[in-house]
């Protein structure tokens, strides 16, 4: 059993206040692995005050300054990638192969990107005879999510170093071990003490108190939408900054004119990566009408021959369990619900799949004939099941795509100038044409309920700064 048992506070590793520890399960074996300590009231305030009182300084420190440290932090998550992608296979349940192609890269190209947008940003103009600043906002919380631990502690963390914020961060007490890593490699960056700071916790405990702290500036959420509601309602007394990257049912539309068989059996994929567990997964799959036994078959074919395997085991392709016993049970709910409700069963469906007995793993799961007032098709179910509505037209499509309380992404396979046109008619915050790999220098961010503000790229870095305008500004 791995300890963890301190915080980072003010450049240093120190005790909680009041002890109180937590087992970290493996969702593989369901067996615990590591204990952390749980953060209070008073470890928040601790963290808080550290940040506060290395605002002044570290918001004044040159860009250059600030876009070394962030390389620094991208060098030191390369060096040490095999023991992130360890840590988060184990924690969370990712396959090792997707832990070292994807789930660690990403957070370091989020540091390496921000360094190169950090570069290049205008911090002034002047516009008449008034001058327009861009100034960090302040201390900052942070509560990320489980299902992409490491990419998401740096879409926040990196940008608000680029900012010149100072910042406590609560990662999710599921998967905390590839935060302690990157604390470490923070500290070995160089990076000033009480700039960045880490309170491990639950969210009564830490993410509560950190939302409604009078000496926070800014709460940068990302995590399901009912707690980012309860973050909010917490942040409003105080009336700080709340940006929200929350839940998603994004619409995945296949026009009449695409590559059937590589439009249904790339959104199949894609859905089962991570084991379904994406915000902005593709779980809603739009095919015409007339389309559809072909579809069926292709989905069917393609789901099949997704296998689940053992984290450390698994060929590239193969997905791993749900990340805990609470979001495995409600997957296993939702597929009941779509048998319930009418949902014709293309492949997977309840329990696990054959050859495990332990560990929350699910069964890649296709339903097919869904109507878009099913659960299934409203609700977020972030695992391993996708779900194939029909469409008589492409208008119909479009106006079903926008019917959900949704809007983080969307997805169109087609011939490229109509898929364009359809991308303009999805109510999402980002869209993917055909297949286009994730750009980091895109902003990420939903519509309605999926949240607000946005991360990646020059407008997530902007979410760190307040504007200034000096009227009567006259150059020297």
């Amino acid at each position: 059993m791995k300890e963890y048992l301190k915080f980072y506070i003010n450049g240093e590793w120190v005790d909680p206040v009041t002890p109180k520890t937590l087992e970290v399960e493996n969702p593989a074996t369901e067996e615990n692995f590591a204990v952390i300590s749980l953060g209070s009231q008073a470890d928040v305030d601790k963290a808080v005050a550290a940040a506060k009182a290395a605002f002044p300084a570290f918001s004044k420190t040159t860009v250059e300054y600030r876009a070394e440290l962030l390389e620094k932090i991208a060098a030191g998550i390369q060096a040490r990638l095999p023991e992130l992608a360890e840590a988060v296979s184990t924690e969370m349940g990712a396959p090792m192969w997707l832990a070292n192609a994807a789930q660690v890269p990403a957070g370091m190209g989020h540091f390496a990107t921000t360094a190169a947008i950090l570069r290049n940003y205008k911090w002034q103009e002047v516009k008449g005879t008034t001058l327009l600043r861009k100034e960090p906002i302040g201390v900052c919380g942070f509560i990320t999510p489980w299902n992409w631990p490491i990419n998401q502690i740096a879409c926040k963390v990196a940008p608000a170093i680029a900012a010149g914020c100072t910042m406590v961060l609560k990662p999710s007490e599921i998967a905390p071990i590839d935060a302690m890593i990157l604390a470490e490699i923070i500290h070995e960056a160089g990076v000033p003490k009480g700039v960045f700071n880490l309170v491990n916790g639950d969210g009564p405990g830490v993410g509560a108190t950190l939302s409604a702290h009078p000496d926070v500036d800014m709460m940068s959420f990302t995590g399901s939408t009912r707690a980012g509601v309860l973050v909010a309602q917490a942040a409003a007394p105080t009336v700080k900054r709340v940006a929200q990257e929350l839940g998603g049912k994004s619409p995945n539309i296949v026009l009449p004119g695409a590559d059937l068989k590589k439009a249904v059996a790339g959104g199949v994929i894609q859905m089962m990566t991570n084991s379904g567990q994406s915000c902005n997964a593709p779980s809603r799959m739009f095919v015409q009408k007339d389309q559809q036994d072909e579809a069926i078959a292709i989905a069917k074919a393609t789901a099949e021959s997704v296998k689940v395997m053992m984290p450390a085991e698994a060929e590239p392709g193969a997905i791993g369990p749900i990340s805990n016993g609470n979001q495995y049970q409600k997957v296993q709910d939702l597929i009941q619900k779509g048998i319930e409700e009418g949902a014709t069963l293309v492949a997977g469906g309840p329990g696990r799949p054959e050859g495990f007995n332990k560990g929350y793993f699910a069964r890649p799961t296709v339903f097919a004939n869904v109507t878009n007032d099913m659960t299934i098709a409203r609700e977020e179910i972030f695992g391993p099941v996708l779900v194939m509505i029909p469409y008589e037209d492409v208008d119909d499509a479009v106006e079903m795509a926008n019917d959900t309380v949704y809007g983080l992404a969307g997805y169109v396979q087609g011939p490229e100038e109509e898929a364009n046109a359809v991308a303009n008619r999805i109510r999402a915050g980002q869209i993917q044409v055909n297949g286009a790999r994730p750009d980091f220098t895109a902003p990420f961010g939903g519509y309605g309920q999926s949240g607000n503000g946005r991360e990646w790229g020059e407008e997530g870095f902007e979410e760190f700064l307040e504007v200034k305008a000096v009227i009567g500004y006259k150059a020297a």
